[in-house]
């Protein structure tokens, strides 16, 4: 005689709400528009440049203003694009872990943790080396996360998401008017200091870059890594158990994944608003849930986003420009009440 075993459902099929197809025709539409927008960053600005201008800087000829000008927006356009694809990893992979829709590192006053931290170590420490700097914002945040979390988890219910967002808010205005306490005083800092309280990537050069790259590299290969495991989280702990996951570590490693990626990005273009909250949103919708697929889709379309608010900066305030973190919270609000008020959007 026989008995019918009961078999825990694969965590990749339960979240498989998408054809291969559909989500294939959204990653080659999202690449071209990221290869078009990145295009744009090379060629729009105070001065706008020929095709000819483009190939001719991008090759290293800086024979005029036109080439040269194609060359200084060179940095700036793939730094644009790692600080896009970092804090949309971060904010996907902060949902995934607390499971909570509202989860994004402006939100739960992990950007102002990072931001504190890089003031304090800037002003009273006298930090300039980029690696310290980092390393200061990653610390920031990581006890910003630490402290919403544990004031989030008081009370009946736990981590409730309305609890989690209402101490990350109070918590992240908190930290900012600390920010601006210890500026403010200090005329001889408050002057660099005040674009990037905006958060923007004016200014960017290669060694900016490729300083900031290997973190993130970092950061993205930890939260990836993790995609399957995140999959079972959203199932719940005990099905997650079950299925072979220890959740209290998935947990704990992703959250590092995530508190290196926005700290690393805020320590070098400043804290960038809603692009953590918007993008995994829009993405869920595109591709479903799964995120072995909605983390790579975040990354491109993150990148995508935080490029063309610069890119739109650029031309609607010639000869000056708007930063990107003004933008992306003008762009980010309306566009977040609208996808949250689309009943598709139900489940993380």
């Amino acid at each position: 005689m026989t008995t019918a075993r009961s078999v825990a459902p694969r965590p990749d099929l339960a979240f498989a709400r998408r054809p291969v197809a559909v989500r294939l025709l959204w990653l080659g539409a999202l690449v071209l528009l990221l290869a078009a927008l990145v295009v744009a960053s090379v060629s729009f600005g105070v001065r706008s440049v020929a095709l000819a201008d483009i190939i001719a800087g991008i090759t290293g000829r800086t024979d005029d203003i036109s080439q040269a000008a194609v060359a200084a927006r060179l940095p700036r356009t793939v730094l644009g694009l790692l600080i896009g694809a970092a804090l949309a990893l971060s904010g996907a992979t902060m949902q995934a872990v607390t499971r909570n829709p509202l989860a994004d590192p402006g939100i739960l006053g992990v950007s102002a943790g990072a931001a504190l931290a890089v003031v304090v170590g800037i002003a009273f420490f006298g930090l300039s080396q980029p690696y310290p700097m980092m390393a200061v914002a990653i610390t920031g945040s990581a006890v910003a996360a630490v402290f919403v979390y544990g004031i989030g988890s008081l009370g009946l219910g736990g981590a409730t998401p309305l609890k989690l967002a209402l101490a990350g808010a109070a918590t992240s205005a908190a930290l900012m008017s600390l920010v601006s306490a210890i500026l403010l005083p200090r005329i001889d800092i408050v002057e660099t200091f005040r674009f990037w309280q905006i958060g923007g990537v004016g200014g960017a050069t290669w060694e900016r870059v490729a300083t900031v790259a290997p973190v993130l590299l970092v950061g993205a290969v930890i939260v990836i890594a993790l995609a399957r495991a995140m999959n079972s989280l959203a199932l719940g702990d005990d099905l997650a158990t079950a299925l072979g996951q220890h959740a209290g570590r998935t947990r704990a490693v992703s959250a590092a994944g995530a508190v290196i990626l926005c700290g690393a990005a805020t320590a070098v273009a400043g804290p960038i608003a809603f692009v953590g909250l918007v993008i995994p949103h829009l993405c869920r919708l595109l591709v479903g849930t799964d995120h072995r697929w909605l983390l790579p889709f975040s990354a491109l379309a993150g990148a995508a986003l935080l490029v063309a608010a610069d890119v739109i900066g650029r031309i609607v305030a010639r000869p000056d420009e708007i930063e990107v973190g003004i933008l992306t919270a003008v762009v980010g609000a309306p566009v977040f009440i609208w996808i949250v008020r689309r009943q598709k959007v139900r489940e993380l």
